[in-house]
């Protein structure tokens, strides 16, 4: 089965760093209309962005962890194309 083909159960703790992303990204917004001084927006955006980043992180490594498990699981099975998607995720999240 493909990546492509394959269901993602995220657990609740990735579900709820996206909804602080948003609220993250919300916050901007709101400082950007009410004129607030651009050096806070920008650390505001700054914050979200590493948040982000934090979070695209969390979630290569756990799909990393499960090709390693299904590598061991099936060990017939050519693992490589599943590393390297892996490893493509992390240098696509740069």
């Amino acid at each position: 089965m493909s990546a492509e083909e394959k269901s993602y159960v995220y657990d609740k703790a990735i579900i709820n760093r996206i909804n602080r992303l948003q609220g993250q990204i919300n916050g901007a917004k709101k400082m950007m209309e009410d004129g607030e001084n651009c050096r806070d927006v920008v650390t505001q955006l700054s914050a979200a962005k590493n948040a982000l980043d934090r979070t695209m992180n969390v979630i290569i490594s756990e799909n990393l962890v499960e090709c390693v498990k299904e590598a061991m699981v099936h060990p017939d099975q050519n693992t490589d194309d599943l590393i390297k998607e892996a490893v493509e995720l992390l240098n696509k999240s740069r």
